[in-house]
């Protein structure tokens, strides 16, 4: 077994995958600049053939991103791989990473090529790509349903052609630990040329064990593992980063094996990841749920109060995970801010940033007796989630009662233009939606709307995710205020201007 397992992620590629997320460039550098600084060894930045957008990504991610490979996705065809290329090319460290389905139900089904036919052409695209990059990676899609004589065949010679990276997927999450791992093992020991090469693995959770057949993947040698942060994905997901490098770190005497992942940044990425894809994470998600590392049972709160690891197997601080506390007040200055922000592990954020949060911070203070970390965190989220503000909040009216029909009144700002617009609804939150939308003169689908406290109390902020859909594509808006109804306006405003930064106004 390595000493050091290789972690490679997917969140930009096979997490944009899960339904309803839909990231632009400056969201997937901002997730690409976390991702490095959390110290992933490689970054999928996407799938460059799929669209503009997607090259455009990929290539922004390679330009910008020193201290991590950076990969793209290619099927095993030429101008995919050229396509794949051209994106990666100005990347300091390049991956081209090209795949072909390999099993039976593959083949038939869905390629409708022989055995032959599918190993001539996985060995012709790695040679291929290999002309471009000494980097190259070879997927056999469905290997974990693939007749394993095949598999190693298929393997051998694709290593033959000049790949350096094996990967062995579980693609549709059908198999188990014990299975996973023998089929790694078979692989390692009769691959004559294995040694070559690293071998990676890429699980799905469609039965819950993508976490557990990534790690008996690693038990077998596995030297690489595909995950994406919180578990992102498509269907129910792929194995979660995070989770693989606690399970690795919490039990450093079972598994025996490194890894160069900062796990100090660990929350800070799954909260980033969290905003910006609009995804939020169940409260009882393993090691960055809300509930990890709360106690409500009283037994086990007495354990707790009397030595910790009677019932915590970690530390929520070796995740990066600050405990509440009352941090600063309205008469604090920007320095006493600035200074705060960089305990909290926000070093990297520029003058004009920490200035518009520090104002939000003012006016927070005002309305809240207490200031804690996690209002703070809300606010620096918000203003990484913002995108160009075309339509700016003014001002917005509401009346409303349980015998009256909710109004609202809302003035926008457009360069400087004020245009104010009133509408009904069927509750205070439609009619500010219907409002804003006779405003903008553009309708919307509203598919989502959650609300959460981002503390206790009943001064807490509420943070208000929106999802809405416009020419068959989705756009996430978020929001935070102490006021509910405005946290859901400003969100879906922000979901707006993002929606007519990407396809203009109507």
């Amino acid at each position: 077994m390595s000493s050091r397992i290789k972690i490679f992620d997917t969140t930009l590629r096979d997490g944009e995958q899960t339904p309803g997320v839909n990231l632009n460039i400056q969201e997937k550098l901002e997730i690409a600049r976390q991702l490095e600084k959390l110290g992933v060894d490689v970054i999928e930045a996407g799938f460059a053939i799929a669209s503009p957008g997607d090259f455009e990504a990929v290539k922004a991610v390679s330009e910008n991103i020193k201290n991590a490979t950076i990969a793209s996705l290619a099927r095993a065809v030429e101008k995919d791989i050229d396509r794949a290329w051209e994106a990666v090319k100005g990347a300091v460290s390049p991956r081209i990473h090209t795949f072909i389905a390999t099993s039976d139900i593959h083949l038939k089904y869905k390629l409708k090529m022989t055995e032959d036919e599918v190993l001539e052409r996985a060995v012709a695209m790695v040679k291929y790509a290999k002309k471009y990059c000494s980097d190259v990676e070879f997927s056999a899609e469905d290997a974990s349903r693939t007749r394993i004589e095949f598999l190693i065949k298929v393997i051998e010679e694709v290593i033959k052609a000049g790949a350096t990276v094996i990967n062995i997927p579980d693609t549709v999450g059908y198999t188990t630990p014990i299975e996973f791992g023998n089929m790694i093992r078979a692989i390692k020991e009769k691959v004559s040329n294995i040694d070559k090469v690293d071998i990676s693995v890429h699980c799905h959770n469609d039965l819950g064990l993508a976490v557990a057949n990534s790690l008996a993947a690693v038990m077998n040698g596995a030297t690489q593992v595909e995950c994406t942060i919180n578990g992102l994905g498509e269907r129910a997901g792929n194995a979660a980063l995070e989770e693989i490098i606690m399970g690795i770190d919490t039990r450093k005497d079972f598994y025996k094996i490194g890894h160069k992942i900062d796990t100090k940044q660990i929350y800070r990425t799954s909260k980033l990841v969290s905003s910006l894809t609009g995804i939020t994470v169940q409260p009882n998600k393993a090691i960055v749920g809300a509930n990890a590392f709360a106690h409500e049972s009283g037994i086990h709160q007495h354990g707790v109060l009397s030595e910790k690891s009677t019932y915590e197997i970690m530390k929520p601080e070796s995740i990066g995970l600050a405990q509440n506390r009352m941090v600063l007040g309205k008469l604090s200055g920007r320095h006493a801010f600035e200074e705060r922000l960089k305990e909290m592990g926000y070093t990297t954020l520029s003058p004009e940033a920490i200035q518009k949060a520090f104002e939000k911070f003012k006016s927070l203070a005002d309305k809240k007796k207490v200031v804690l970390d996690k209002d703070i965190e809300a606010l620096i989220e918000e203003k990484v989630s913002e995108v160009p503000e075309i339509y700016e909040l003014e001002s917005f009216q509401i009346t409303s009662g349980n015998k009256s029909v909710a109004t609202s009144t809302v003035s926008l700002k457009k360069n400087e233009n004020i245009i104010t617009e009133a509408a009904t609804g069927d509750g205070p939150v439609d009619a500010a939606f219907n409002a804003i939308e006779r405003a903008v003169g553009m309708s919307f689908t509203l598919e989502d709307y959650s609300l959460r406290a981002v503390t206790e109390g009943k001064d807490a902020l509420g943070e208000v995710t929106v999802r809405v859909s416009k020419d068959g594509k989705l756009f996430v808006g978020r929001g935070v205020s102490t006021d509910i109804i405005e946290a859901g306006v400003r969100a879906y405003l922000n979901a707006i201007n993002r929606a007519i930064s990407e396809i203009g106004e109507g």
